[in-house]
């Protein structure tokens, strides 16, 4: 009799434990054809949906990295951060490391954000990353630093190279070089703020470059303001 309860209860077992999986691979698979179904009809919050239940029913570093990034390209950087963290981790995959840098710019950590664009630089330095990391470190007070960037940037971003600016209700590209103009312009002028023809100048060749530069033909009328109307006149 002992045996034959036990038998039943392995038999019982077993039967239990073949129908969870037997249930959760099926689950899988339905998730990952309602991935692939949300992907081709666009629906981001499908494909959150679907990333987020195939992280729980079969934990993927990879695919926990592609759920952040597509919350980052959605402007959900708090959503991003929370799912992959804040921390500066050398061994993360550049995806990663990528939406951490945008998501905590975007939050306003300039210096968290900072240290994440020097890992992709370290990594593939480029103009791209060269502007990103400037922009920070004027934020930051790092003039010197951020002048390094530039003068990198002017040197290797080509002609076609675009960066979009979003301080206008439409969003608008300009040059990339233009883009580094404007910035070298703010440098100089933090650097020598008796000197501000020269920070002018710098506004007036990223203008040469982009006429409809908004950014930069502010940054020049502030500039102009400053200089017709010197601090010891105030």
């Amino acid at each position: 009799m002992k045996k034959t309860v036990l038998i039943v209860l392995t038999t019982l077992l077993f039967s239990g434990s073949y129908a969870i999986a037997q249930t959760k691979t099926e689950l899988q698979k339905h998730y990952e054809a309602f991935y692939d179904q949300m992907r081709l009809q666009g629906d981001i919050d499908g494909v959150i949906n679907a990333l987020t239940h195939l992280n729980v029913l079969s934990p993927s570093k990879e695919r926990m990295d592609t759920l952040a990034y597509i919350y980052a390209n959605d402007n959900q950087h708090l959503q991003a951060l929370n799912t992959i963290g804040i921390e500066k981790i050398d061994t993360d995959s550049d995806l990663a490391v990528q939406v951490k840098a945008i998501s905590l710019k975007a939050l306003n950590q300039p210096k968290r954000s900072l240290e994440q664009f020097e890992i992709l630089n370290q990594r593939d330095p480029n103009a791209y990353l060269a502007y990103e990391l400037a922009d920070l470190k004027v934020q930051l007070g790092d003039n010197a630093g951020a002048m390094n960037h530039v003068e990198y940037g002017i040197a290797n971003a080509t002609d076609d190279m675009k960066y979009a600016f979003y301080e206008r209700q439409q969003p608008y590209e300009v040059s990339l070089k233009a883009a580094f103009l404007h910035i070298k312009g703010l440098i100089q002028y933090n650097m020598d703020k008796n000197n501000i023809d020269a920070a002018i100048a710098s506004m007036d060749e990223a203008l040469a470059m982009d006429p409809n530069f908004n950014l930069a033909s502010l940054s020049k009328q502030a500039l102009t303001s400053r200089k017709d109307t010197p601090e010891d006149k105030k």
